[in-house]
């Protein structure tokens, strides 16, 4: 008989692993695979290229189309720079609440989940619960696609996706998609005191941040009071800027790091092209003249497509008979639920925990969070029972 965990349990153990994004999530797949197996339950895994990382996905209960798809991301947000009163991968509990990083985003999910494993077989399921952990997500939901093409291709159909971002136990049936970039300018170093003998790539890295920030500027102007995100359109945003050697040199590089995170009724890549075609047209010709050396590159590193609500979705339709909701949310961040539909899954997100308390310091998750996730666990145990 493998062990059991109580979801407190389960949930300390999730945290105890450091998986920030830029270190390997291994471990914490192992020891998920280790107490499957102990339950008698094969996991597959889905290695990254340099098998660093792995997504895992398994089944609970029979190999047959209708299940349902349990999906969580097992990495983490940085810590560094942050002011933790506490070690943020060991919980600790104050005040009615579990403080860690992953508590609300979101390891609670997959770990309430996963503590209902010895449930799950107990009961009986007659139609199969499907659990899939993910890599990368918080760096651009990098890991999910592989993952997600295997299920397609090697697992019986499932009714319904459930991804487990914090909600509060909410339905959201919509969120934006995210394209994330890269541009690397390429000027002319001179003194500063020669502005024609040279092109700052730095200054030049700064008009074109002002431009993203025109066509967001746009977007607002032309938002609807009647589209359910907050903020109502699309945004485009600079997060890093890098570039300069000295403050009397005009720099010769500069690199910058930008989103888009889109409204699922815009093309993304109507923003991204308009920009790429600023920079071309309107922008090289000037630099040219002083710097024929003079470039623009843009690179997309990654894309997640936003979620879409779905008319009579079977996935909101089946948490709605869960939690006796009637109303559903859209939310401006993104997840790999737009990723599971796009594959073709019908797809909803609900989860356990607070979005406003994510990726901050002291992260927490309410205990009355994780008992009423327990719930809910428990109540779609016995719908696939019946």
């Amino acid at each position: 008989m493998g062990k059991h965990y109580s979801a407190r349990e389960m949930i300390e153990k999730l945290i105890s692993f450091d998986t920030v994004s830029c270190n390997s999530n291994l471990a914490l797949i192992d020891f998920v695979a280790d107490y499957l197996a102990g339950h008698g339950i094969d996991s597959t895994r889905v290695f990254n290229e340099d098998k660093t990382k792995a997504n895992l996905y398994a089944t609970v209960g029979p190999l047959k189309e209708g299940g349902v798809v349990l999906s969580g991301h097992t990495d983490v947000v940085p810590v560094e720079g942050q002011p933790w009163d506490t070690d943020p991968f060991t919980v600790v509990e104050k005040d009615g609440k579990l403080y860690g990083r992953g508590t609300s985003d979101m390891k609670s999910f997959s770990a309430i989940a996963l503590s209902k494993v010895p449930e799950m077989i107990d009961k009986g399921v007659s139609a199969p619960i499907h659990f899939a952990l993910s890599y990368d997500e918080e760096v651009g939901c990098i890991g999910a696609p592989s993952m997600i093409d295997e299920i397609a291709a090697n697992l019986p159909a499932p009714r319904a996706v459930i991804v487990g971002e914090p909600t509060m136990m909410d339905i959201v049936s919509a969120h934006k998609g995210i394209i994330t970039l890269t541009t690397k300018v390429i000027g002319r170093e001179a003194h500063s005191s020669l502005v024609e003998d040279g092109v700052s790539a730095v200054m030049v890295g700064a008009e074109l941040i002002a431009y993203l920030g025109g066509m967001m500027a746009e977007n607002k102007a032309r938002s609807s009071v009647d589209c359910p995100f907050f903020p109502p359109y699309t945004t485009l945003t600079c997060g890093v800027v890098q570039g300069g050697t000295a403050g009397n040199i005009l720099a010769r590089e500069c690199n910058f790091v930008w989103d888009v995170r889109h409204i699922p009724e815009d093309d993304p890549m109507s923003f991204v092209d308009r920009f790429i075609a600023h920079c071309n047209d309107d922008v090289l010709p000037r630099l040219r003249e002083i710097a024929p050396e003079a470039s623009i590159v843009t690179e997309v590193k990654s894309n997640v497509p936003a979620l879409r609500p779905e008319d009579s979705g079977e996935a909101e339709m089946l948490v709605r008979a869960i939690t006796g909701q009637n109303t559903a949310h859209a939310v401006s961040y993104a997840a790999e639920a737009g990723q599971f539909q796009q594959a073709g899954f019908s797809t909803v997100i609900c989860g356990p925990g607070s979005i406003g308390v994510a990726h901050q310091p002291n992260e927490y998750i309410d205990i009355a969070q994780v008992t009423a996730s327990e719930d809910f666990i428990s109540l779609l145990i016995d719908r696939l029972t019946k």
